[in-house]
């Protein structure tokens, strides 16, 4: 791009260099337009939304923002039309000084889902800086008898732009007697000479003012002048001479400080005084120059007196001057070009320019999790820089573009066996030996419900007592869920699978409380109406949706000692029960006069019955006796005359259990000289007794007769039932056995109402005792049939 003298841009310049903003081109997902330096305010450079693929209408809701590594106001996206334009002055000189390639690189980046697009804005130069001459003025002194062609080295001028920009030319202002011999290099400088090209006198003329003009090859171009002020002097015919007119030397950057870099050698042809030679930077030497560099001025020796840094100048153009000690002193030049050279001494730097934080653990392969930037100043294999991630972590790097990555996920993820992850990122360089730097991205998981509380066993067993008060806590369940926060509280309740035990709804037995896991009774149990209770308890979770399990509780309710014995046929809470008997003074010792049914609705032990017969009142000996286990009263010897024809037995019925329950039964025992046919008969408390039916002796004949033949039936039914016991024909039933392992005692009592066939006359009840668990389910029936067959009185 040209300029105008007064600094504007001509109209068909400018239509050029819009002809080239829309261009783009893709390659390693970079988008690539062009702009001038000096452009203006708002100055088109592309349509970036429309050629990203994106539409206006996600600008906003996918937060669309640009981001710049050099200054962020250069350049701007207006989210109406999607239209990236100049937003600030560019300066190229500024940015990227006399590189060759300068540019400005974006990042646009969107979310939902992340995504980075990177943009390269290629400045473009423009003609904006005319050549500068360090000063105004430059002096040279010829003497007159200076041979012609003789050569002067003129110090040329400087163009801050690059390219044809800063391709300079000179002229100079016409004169008879100097002409410029510009020569070119190989480090894209010119050295010029000024010639002497007509013999000089001094008494002629003393001095020459020239003009010296430097022209770029910008269109339109720009100029800078220097006046050349040249003296002309009657003295030393011999100027010093260097061995060569440049000096090429290549020092690396991490050479110390003293370092000899050159050592000059000039020689003048002059004697005495004339031909010695001192040495000196030139005046124009910049400052940069004079804090790296001094020189010897005897021995002509340039040693490093500052240290060196390849990434801040390449390279330093240093003139030399070298004196004689005439009157007028005459002088020579040369140039020493030290080339610096670059060693491996910066190492990488990583920056993380966007994070996706947290990442839940369900998150898909593939996913960005955070956008890194690599760099290195060193240039060439210094500054290649290569990315890896230490090892064992669930993420992988993908280049997006030269010295850009995507963190991505790599695998699944999963919070409960790894809630967070440090993943370190290390960047080294290619030099030798390599540089490397690292960074540390803190990943850290979201956690998703994806796991169900859970109880450390599917069943529990818990035994309570009888006749607990309402409200007691029986048992504590606990369920852990493996996530976190509101995914891992859980909440507890009854499962209504099933919602009523036996006639009563489960609600009314128990209840859990929902926060604490609590399980408690809502009423008193008795072991009497139930013997097991027997549900689940449901859990679940806050999560979104919800998870849950069960866990099975199994309610054995414990027998207490809480009911009395209860004499058959009387009812209970009755003491003092009557009983009233026949006994033939003829009977033997050992004969059964009477039996005391009594049973007790508890268990075990508490239900385990005992008889004995108190003392009578007096002192009088009894000639009876009672059964411990049977209740059943019979004499103990023959009956005499002297024994009293009318006696009171009193007969205590007691548990086994804690504390101990009992409860009393009066046998009012009539002796009488003849048998007659007897009759149990109970009586209440009120002592009232049911009359004795007289027999006579045939029907008495008549009634042992029949009797034989019950008897004869009744005997092979017995040998019928113990052959086969299940089918026993006195028996009310299979017996109902259970059994407390945890325990190690008794729970539950064997009760079994055995019917006694008799020739006394009514059936009698018999209560039996407890009977222990047996492992197995065949020879328990065996087992608990000999049991109770030890207890049975017939």
């Amino acid at each position: 791009m040209l300029f105008s003298r007064e600094g504007g841009l001509t109209a068909w310049s400018l239509l050029l260099w819009l002809l080239f903003l829309a261009a783009w081109q893709a390659g390693s997902g970079q988008l690539r337009y062009s702009v001038p330096e000096e452009a203006k305010h708002g100055t088109f450079v592309g349509r970036i939304v429309q050629d990203l693929g994106l539409e206006l209408a996600e600008l906003v809701p996918r937060l669309f923002r640009v981001a710049c590594k050099e200054r962020t106001d250069l350049l701007e996206v207006n989210l109406q039309n999607g239209i990236l334009f100049v937003n600030g002055r560019i300066d190229r000189e500024e940015l990227c000084g006399r590189s060759a390639e300068c540019s400005i690189h974006l990042e646009v980046i969107v979310d939902g889902p992340l995504r980075v697009f990177h943009v390269e804005v290629e400045v473009g130069d423009i003609n904006d800086n005319p050549p500068v001459f360090r000063g105004r003025v430059q002096r040279v002194f010829f003497p007159e008898s200076r041979l012609l062609d003789s050569r002067f080295p003129l110090e040329g001028a400087f163009d801050a732009d690059i390219g044809v920009n800063a391709l300079l030319s000179y002229t100079l202002s016409s004169s008879d007697f100097f002409f410029l011999d510009v020569q070119g290099s190989d480090e894209l400088s010119q050295s010029f000479f000024l010639v002497l090209g007509k013999s000089l006198d001094r008494e002629e003329t003393a001095e020459f003012r020239l003009l010296l003009v430097a022209a770029d090859g910008g269109k339109p171009g720009l100029t800078g002048t220097v006046w050349l002020l040249i003296s002309v002097f009657d003295v030393n015919d011999n100027a010093p001479v260097f061995d060569r007119s440049v000096y090429r030397v290549h020092l690396f950057e991490t050479v110390a400080n003293g370092t000899l870099v050159i050592t000059l050698n000039a020689s003048d042809a002059d004697g005495g005084l004339n031909g010695e030679v001192v040495f000196s930077f030139g005046s124009d030497v910049s400052f940069n120059i004079l804090v790296k560099f001094k020189i010897d001025s005897s021995s002509g020796e340039i040693r490093l007196i500052g240290n060196l840094d390849y990434e801040e100048m390449k390279s330093y153009d240093i003139q030399v001057i070298a004196f004689d000690e005439g009157s007028p002193s005459m002088s020579g030049h040369c140039k020493v070009l030290v080339k610096v050279v670059d060693v491996n001494d910066n190492a990488p730097e990583v920056l993380i320019t966007s994070l996706s934080f947290p990442v839940r653990e369900d998150a898909p392969v593939g996913a960005v999790i955070a956008l890194i930037s690599v760099s290195d100043l060193d240039s060439g294999i210094n500054g290649q820089v290569t990315c890896s991630l230490s090892p064992h972590v669930p993420f992988k790097l993908v280049s997006t573009f030269k010295n850009y990555y995507s963190l991505v996920l790599d695998s699944a993820l999963d919070r409960e066996s790894i809630s967070a992850y440090q993943v370190v990122v290390i960047a080294r360089d290619g030099g030798s030996p390599p540089l490397w730097a690292s960074a540390t991205v803190s990943v850290e998981v979201a956690d998703v419900n994806d796991n169900a509380p859970a109880f450390a066993q599917p069943e529990y067993t818990v035994f309570v007592k009888e006749n607990n008060p309402p409200g007691s806590h029986i048992f504590t369940v606990c369920a852990r869920d493996a996530d976190a926060q509101e995914n891992a509280l859980v909440s507890y309740s009854l499962s209504l699978v099933e919602r009523r035990v036996g006639e009563h709804a489960l609600l009314s037995y128990v209840s859990v409380h929902t926060e604490s896991s609590k399980v408690f009774t809502l009423q008193s149990l008795e072991h009497e109406e139930l013997k097991l209770l027997q549900f689940q308890v449901r859990v679940r979770d806050s999560g979104v949706p919800a998870l849950g399990s069960n866990v099975t509780l199994q309610v054995f309710v414990l027998d207490e000692n809480d009911n009395v014995p209860l004499l058959l046929g009387i009812g209970p809470g009755r003491a003092g029960h009557t009983v009233s008997e026949l006994v033939s003074r003829s009977v033997c010792a050992g004969h059964v006069v009477a039996k005391v049914h009594a049973v007790d609705v508890d268990s075990g032990y508490n239900a385990w019955l005992s008889y004995e017969l108190l003392p009578i009142l007096g002192g009088t000996h009894s000639p009876f006796w009672v059964g411990l286990y049977t209740g059943e009263i019979s004499t103990t010897c023959a009956l005499v005359e002297k024994d009293t024809p009318r006696q009171s037995l009193l007969v205590l019925v007691k548990d086994h259990g804690e504390p101990t329950l009992m409860a009393t039964a009066t046998l009012l025992v009539s002796l009488v000289e003849r048998p007659k046919a007897s009759l149990w008969t109970f009586v209440s408390m009120s002592g009232s007794e049911k009359a004795i039916v007289d027999v006579n002796v045939y029907l008495i004949i008549a009634i042992c007769t029949v009797f034989s033949l019950v008897l004869t039936l009744l005997l092979y039914t017995a040998l019928h039932c113990s052959v086969l016991p299940g089918d026993s024909m006195c028996g009310p039933g299979k017996p109902t056995l259970v059994c407390l392992r945890a325990v190690g005692s008794w729970s539950y009592s064997q009760q079994r109402g055995q019917r006694v066939c008799s020739w006394e006359g009514l059936p009698k009840k018999d209560l039996i005792a407890f009977s222990p668990c047996f492992p197995d389910s065949r020879n328990r029936e065996e087992q608990l049939q000999t049991t109770e067959d030890s207890f049975v009185s017939v």
